[in-house]
């Protein structure tokens, strides 16, 4: 059998995207899902993103697997992916402005498509108490804000941060020191961590510039992570090291290996808004057994 699908990038985290609003199940197992990704054996992608019929209030849902088959409940560079793949499938043409609804498992996103190509999307709130995350690092009922962590016989200072799926975001003096592939899996499987985690090395730049690396959960290194750079900029206001300006926003362009997200945290509603781009790169066909 074979399966037609487009493969999107935002800043370089990549995806396969296939159309699946034509049945409930998902037309591919985590297992095959891991063979395609796959750089060497398969086509090569960050996960797999299916689009399901919208249900509800919704227009569509928004599955994914990631890298290794697991089920990821979100994806920043991934929704954002999806919105440009809908806008493509409806037959809509550069310049045209939309909005949708999308379900995941993390929750309604809607991502906004801008006359110029850009996708804005409305995360949602953070999550900041252990429970939610969840981390065993604290009380259940407290925020992580710059709690010690052991990691490689070292003493880290973590910020833990739920965007639907969990984060865990230190800050350090020179993220091009760190050694991600090494620290990477270390942080992701740590004991404290019980749905396993993600994890962000932050250096502040500036006022409003923020550089990030980062390892995510069951996809490893990879070049971008939306939900990562709002739990970047949520641990920074957290932690004092990002101020909201007197409208209650707080601003910062967040660098990645891949290029600039820029996020925006209203204070006042809570909601983040996460702006970037998305590419297709190549459509194709799986052969499937």
């Amino acid at each position: 059998m074979s399966l037609s699908f487009q493969k999107y990038q935002g800043l370089g985290n990549d995806f396969l995207l296939l159309d699946n609003r034509q049945q409930p199940t998902l037309r591919l197992s985590p297992q095959e899902a891991r063979h395609w990704c796959d750089r060497h054996f398969g086509v090569g992608a960050d996960g797999v993103i299916f689009l399901l019929a919208g249900t509800g209030d919704c227009d569509y849902q928004m599955r994914m697997y990631n890298a290794d088959g697991s089920v990821a409940e979100m994806c920043g560079n991934g929704i954002r992916c999806l919105a440009k793949f809908i806008f493509e499938l409806e037959g809509r043409t550069c310049g045209e402005t939309v909005s949708y609804r999308i379900d995941t498992l993390a929750g309604v996103m809607v991502p906004h498509i801008q006359a110029d190509g850009q996708v804005t999307v409305d995360m949602g709130t953070p999550q900041l108490l252990a429970q939610q995350i969840p981390t065993t690092l604290t009380a259940p009922d407290a925020k992580v804000i710059e709690v010690p962590l052991t990691v490689a016989d070292r003493p880290w200072l973590v910020t833990c941060v739920s965007m639907g799926n969990p984060h865990c975001v230190t800050f350090v003096e020179d993220v091009a020191a760190i050694p991600l592939e090494t620290l990477g899996p270390l942080f992701e499987h740590h004991a404290v961590f019980p749905q396993r985690t993600n994890t962000e090395f932050v250096q502040v730049l500036g006022g409003d510039r923020l550089r990030m690396r980062v390892w995510e959960r069951g996809a490893g290194m990879t070049l971008a992570c939306g939900t990562g750079a709002c739990a970047t900029v949520v641990a920074a206001v957290l932690t004092g090291r990002l101020k909201a300006d007197a409208a209650g926003q707080a601003q910062a362009t967040v660098e990645l290996p891949g290029g600039d997200l820029h996020i925006r945290w209203d204070v006042h509603s809570q909601h983040l808004y996460m702006t970037g781009p998305a590419v297709a790169v190549f459509r194709g066909t799986l052969d499937t057994q």
